[in-house]
């Protein structure tokens, strides 16, 4: 337990400083507070919107090619980045709106790797669980922790977002495999991850998994739950869905995941809440 008074240290014994980002630090300002939402249900309502609706945009900007959806899906993840590197604490509207932007953008790049540079849905499923474990272990070994709850610099600000991007490309990457290489089809792949989501619910639950490995465990398994849902309902017939369309099953979750992220705006019910000097350390051990 860290004494009062006393700096945290880091896990190779350095003080964790004022984590600032490195080179863009300066151009944002210093977190006064948690910079991701308290996690409750509405967390994963919203959660699972943002991901069927990135899934359907991201399909939908794709009939604009390479250069217009690809620049589109750029366009809004910088501007999302801007918007949540500039607040100073959590903010429903920024911090959703850059998850979204990061549901298309991811979304968009793991498809990339598999309709143009060819890799089949196993190799990109691999590789993006390899970027994503390569993360982890950054994030841990720099900051000792991969609670939600410590994200309250800039540079564990950057590495939660690190991951989530790594979350949602493999999400994608694991629906379409389960869906297309397995020949499960969307409905099926659907309902078989919301039933692996359950799991670590209940290991934490029932058997006192880790709260930190539950978390990131369901958080990943999120992606390709709602990617299949909205792929089930966008794609044709031909294809295992029913065959509503990108851009209106795009639209649909875009309304849907406004209205509660205003809900969120407006009532707070998501915001962290100060920990004390105990709690904090317990829950970065």
């Amino acid at each position: 337990m860290t004494p009062p008074g006393q700096h945290r240290r880091s896990p190779r014994g350095r003080s964790a400083g004022n984590g600032q980002l490195p080179i863009i630090g300066r151009a944002f300002p210093t977190p006064l507070a948690a910079k991701v939402p308290e996690i409750t249900v509405w967390f994963w309502v919203v959660k699972i919107l943002t991901t069927a609706g990135g899934e359907a945009t991201s399909d939908f900007l794709k009939t604009w090619g390479n250069i217009g959806g690809g620049g589109t899906e750029v366009a809004l993840f910088v501007i999302a980045i801007v918007l949540q590197f500039a607040t100073r604490r959590y903010r429903a509207l920024a911090y959703w709106f850059l998850a979204y932007a990061i549901a298309i953008a991811g979304t968009g790049i793991s498809d990339f790797l598999h309709l143009d540079v060819h890799i089949p849905y196993a190799g990109t499923t691999v590789l993006w669980a390899i970027v994503l474990t390569a993360v982890f272990w950054t994030w841990q070994r720099s900051e000792g922790t991969l609670s939600i709850h410590s994200v309250t610099t800039q540079r564990r600000e950057g590495f939660y977002w690190a991951t989530v991007f790594a979350t949602f490309a493999l999400g994608t990457a694991l629906g379409d495999f389960t869906a297309t290489s397995l020949n499960l089809g969307y409905l099926s792949s659907g309902i078989l991850f919301g039933v692996v989501i359950l799991i670590p619910a209940l290991a934490w639950w029932k058997f006192r998994m880790n709260s930190i490995a539950a978390f990131w465990f369901g958080y990943v398994i999120t992606r390709p739950l709602g990617a299949s849902f909205a792929d089930y309902i966008s794609k044709a017939r031909d294809l295992s869905g029913i065959n509503f369309g990108d851009g209106r099953t795009a639209l649909v979750f875009a309304i849907a995941v406004a209205v509660l992220v205003a809900y969120l705006a407006i009532a707070r019910p998501d915001i962290q809440r100060p920990l004390t000097l105990s709690s904090d350390v317990d829950d970065l051990a």
